[in-house]
């Protein structure tokens, strides 16, 4: 939080940008009340302050972004790895908002309201003491509208955390019911279900817009509070400023003002507040925060893992058991060396990538044990592989960033691509979308077994690597992993025949 500290006092630098500025108008509004030509240095003192304060509208938000970003990606990947790993994690729809939303939010509050906080605490301060150089009785005037302005602040804090709380869940709620229906769309078409399930999303999003709006209306009622007293403030610093060069005062005037000190207590006392005010335009993101912070810090901790061993020596699990809501896995054992091709069968939704994930340490185990492994010593080939919007040699690379484009091809050559891409005339640079729209579902499966070989790492876990290929193409697959079997150890989640026939080992579910 060392960077969001710094932003905070640089926005007391720009006090002293204001100052310069605020003296320069000053003189030269007094040199041509006196008739007198306006100062060079009043001019550049005003040239100095402006730029002043825009070196602090840059730097600040710069500095903040930056630190916030280095708080919160910590905070991101140990929320993912307690998310993925922990038995009672939330469902999928309150997962994503944890992650990406309540990050986000925190990300906000620590870039928005944490300088602000920290200019706020010493600004209005320093610019009360530039104020009584020129004159002490408006820094006293604007002293004395600070008591009541902080007691109005807290009673609409206190009115925004809640209602601040209060969204949070329902953005939650929302997410979650938009996954869960998502998800069973084809159940709930067939049983006609589509009003009632529009209807309870239309409950749950005004329920979400009317906590929004009662947010806001505090956020609206702090505002208002902010600006009545800083409007008053500046009113009777104006209102006194002017009685005292009128000689209109109805008591003894404590201290005597020139036509310049008081145009600049007048031109800075806008100042005073302004640390507030963006303490205040902030606030809202400090109540999300800390509601975020409250969500996130909910979710259980992972048990620390076994350490991995420095140097792969294989797999072994005995009594792997791993138990989802209404069903449990195994209990499995297993065993394979540095070497080998192990299969596991099993009907569909039997758990084969449920196990595969236990393996690579994505799932923790409910019981039994497993051989810990270092994520750097598994490649994974997945059922759908992940395909990111650019060309064939971006996804590929992926795997191994390094890869010359001969090696990209060899590996293409492996997995039987190659043939493809030289019947659509196309190169490495073979554009991709998300979907990997253009290829099947056979091709993207090899693209995944591809970047996996890629990856040259001593585990190999694949899933389902000859579904949706035809005959020739799955028997292809299954001698090249008989190949790579026999330089690193890989484990396979199949159905078929003979790649099952092709294994050292079976492992039914």
């Amino acid at each position: 939080m060392a960077l969001q500290k710094q932003a905070g006092l640089a926005w007391i630098i720009d006090l002293g940008g204001a100052a310069l500025f605020a003296w320069g108008i000053a003189d030269g509004v007094a040199a041509a009340a006196a008739g007198h030509a306006v100062p060079g240095a009043a001019f550049a003192a005003m040239l100095g302050g402006g730029l002043v304060r825009a070196a602090t509208a840059w730097g600040v938000p710069m500095l903040a972004v930056r630190g916030a970003q280095a708080t919160t990606a910590p905070l991101r990947r140990n929320l993912v790895e307690r998310l993925l790993g922990s038995g009672a994690a939330p469902s999928s729809g309150q997962s994503a908002t944890l992650a990406i939303d309540h990050v986000a939010t925190i990300e906000g509050y620590e870039t928005r309201f944490v300088p602000a906080r920290v200019a706020a605490a010493a600004a209005p301060l320093v610019a009360v003491a530039i104020i009584a150089c020129a004159s002490l009785v408006a820094a006293g005037i604007l002293l004395g509208t600070l008591v009541p302005f902080v007691f109005g602040m807290i009673l609409a804090g206190t009115a925004a955390k809640r209602a601040s709380e209060r969204q949070l869940e329902a953005l939650g709620n929302l997410s979650d019911l938009f996954v869960d229906r998502i998800r069973t769309l084809p159940i709930l078409r067939h049983f006609a279900a589509e009003e009632r399930i529009a209807r309870q999303v239309r409950v749950a999003t005004r329920d979400v817009a009317e906590r929004t709006v009662a947010v806001l209306r505090v956020a609206f009622l702090s505002s208002a509070v902010l600006e009545f007293f800083s409007a008053l403030a500046v009113a009777l610093v104006a209102v006194y400023c002017g009685f005292s060069l009128l000689g209109l005062l109805p008591f003894p005037d404590p201290e005597t003002l020139t036509l310049r000190e008081a145009f600049f207590a007048l031109a800075m006392a806008p100042e005073f507040y302004l640390p507030m005010r963006r303490l205040a335009a902030a606030y809202h993101d400090k109540q999300l925060g800390e509601a975020a912070r409250t969500a996130i810090a909910a979710v259980p901790e992972v048990a620390p893992a076994a350490t991995a061993p420095a140097v792969f020596a294989g797999v072994e699990a005995s009594a792997l058991m791993i138990a989802w809501p209404g069903r449990t896995i195994g209990p499995v054992d297993l065993s394979i060396g540095t070497t080998g091709l192990l299969a596991l069968t099993g009907p569909t939704g039997s758990g084969k990538t449920s196990l595969l994930a236990a393996i690579a340490g994505q799932i923790v185990p409910s019981g039994g044990t497993i051989t810990p492994l270092s994520p750097h010593a598994i490649a994974w080939a997945a059922q759908h592989p992940l395909i990111l919007p650019g060309t064939l040699r971006d996804n590929l690379a992926l795997a191994a960033p390094d890869a010359a484009d001969a090696d990209l091809r060899v590996a293409i050559g492996r997995v039987g691509l190659g043939a493809m891409l030289a019947q659509r005339g196309a190169t490495l640079d073979l554009l991709l979308d998300h979907r990997g729209s253009g290829l099947s579902g056979g091709e993207r499966r090899r693209l995944g077994l591809a970047r996996a070989l890629l990856a040259d790492r001593p585990l190999l876990l694949a899933d389902e690597p000859t579904a949706d290929l035809d005959d020739a193409s799955a028997a292809a697959i299954t001698a090249l992993l008989r190949v790579v079997a026999a330089e690193r150890a890989v484990i396979v989640a199949t159905h078929d025949p003979r790649l099952i026939a092709a294994a050292d080992a079976e492992v039914t579910l």
